[in-house]
């Protein structure tokens, strides 16, 4: 692959990225079939139609874009965030009527749990989905804790779940006593688990879904268990692909999960960055493995690292691993410092980049017209036990 070079950014050469969720596709993580007439990404006038729905919606909508959007969508966005801020702030704007949530499904489903009933959640593409929280299906987290109670480990063991889940698996959290967390305060979360069933240096179990690199990363390097403390629990394998001793003996049941983009970045991409870039920083998100995040010099969440290049000296060097629309667009804030990014190869969220201008002028049109289109609106009875399990985040010291 070539690769585009300047004095400030180094970044792999364009790819034909696809108008993902145009049409049908129903084999896509969440199948869809998109309702209405999208107008084509090349349309000149589409800047001006989405400025003049904009204009037209006023208060009455409320749009959030993640940071891992494009350009394009985060230059209509009100506010931009992660994917727990962006709720928050849509909770917290109670008087907007629509909700437009420029992220992925998990994200729209928390919105719309801590929004009031008045309220009206929008994803402008259904097919906006998480390969991550995809990966844990609430009958197979089901089964894997009859596995845990036929082990007789269950009482001894809180779960808890990243805010990259489904609304279906925070509300199995909030029933059995969990909790979820951000990558800011997964330490704080999993501490608070422990210290339910006899604290750090006890016997106590947590199950951590869905992303096993967080688990394993905060378990190690910051709570101080070791590697061996850890197993995977595998939902396509009987029990697991654990024998019941190896379930007794762990103290980190971690979820047989990863981030597609931060699961892609190796200990040898560290090792060609420091040899290509003298003086250079590696800073990676702990989605990253293990090997990665050791390698690395700093670690943390999107927030951290956006703080990180804010507050980082002119002049130096940095090579971020984490997903390339948000190192673009630091690159771009940051002019006086080299900013790499960590792979060589494109890294977007695909996912997450379904959600384009195409989708987000048809969605504003559609709702300034009086039609609400992608309305999303979780279970009754899965918002109250996701809000337990979140209103206890919330609860964490230092939240």
């Amino acid at each position: 692959m070539t690769l585009t070079t300047s004095a400030a950014f180094t970044e792999p050469a364009p790819s034909a990225l696809l108008l993902l969720g145009r049409g049908v596709d129903l084999a896509s993580e969440r199948g869809v079939e998109c309702v209405g007439d999208l107008p084509a990404p090349s349309d000149p006038d589409l800047v001006e139609r989405a400025r003049a729905a904009r204009a037209a919606l006023g208060d009455r909508a409320f749009v959030l874009g993640h940071h891992y959007q494009r350009d394009e969508v985060i230059a209509f966005a009100d506010v931009t965030g992660d994917s727990f801020k962006l709720a928050r702030e849509a909770a917290a704007r109670p008087d907007a009527e629509f909700v437009i949530f420029c992220g992925v499904h998990f994200m729209a489903e928390s919105a719309d749990i801590l929004t009031s009933d008045s309220q009206q959640v929008v994803l402008p593409d259904l097919a906006a989905g998480c390969s991550m929280a995809d990966m844990a299906a609430i009958d197979q987290v089901e089964d894997a804790w009859d596995v845990l109670v036929d082990a007789g480990v269950a009482e001894d063991t809180v779960p808890v779940t990243y805010m990259n889940s489904t609304a279906a698996i925070k509300a199995f959290t909030g029933r059995h006593g969990g909790t979820v967390c951000t990558s800011s305060n997964a330490h704080v979360a999993l501490r608070w688990a422990f210290d339910k069933v006899g604290g750090v240096d006890g016997t106590g179990k947590v199950l951590f879904m869905p992303d096993q690199h967080l688990g394993r990363n905060t378990a190690v390097l910051q709570l101080g268990l070791s590697l061996d403390d850890c197993v995977v629990f595998d939902p396509r394998k009987p029990n697991g692909g654990l024998t019941t001793q190896q379930l007794k003996d762990a103290r980190m049941i971690l979820w047989r999960g990863h981030c597609s983009v931060h699961g892609r970045f190796s200990a040898r991409n560290v090792e060609d960055v420091r040899a290509a870039v003298p003086d250079v920083t590696v800073l990676v998100h702990p989605e990253c493995k293990h090997e990665v995040v050791t390698a690395a010099d700093m670690v943390g969440s999107t927030e951290y690292i956006i703080k990180a290049l804010d507050a980082a000296e002119p002049g130096t060097s940095w090579a971020i691993g984490t997903e390339l629309n948000l190192v673009r667009r630091l690159a771009n804030a940051h002019p006086d410092k080299q900013v790499h990014y960590l792979d060589s190869t494109v890294c977007f969220c695909s996912t997450m980049n379904r959600i384009d201008l195409p989708h987000l002028v048809w969605a504003m049109e559609s709702l300034a017209a009086g039609r609400v289109p992608n309305r999303i609106v979780v279970d009754a009875n899965d918002a109250h036990w996701a809000r337990v399990a979140l209103d206890q985040m919330l609860a964490l010291p230092g939240y």
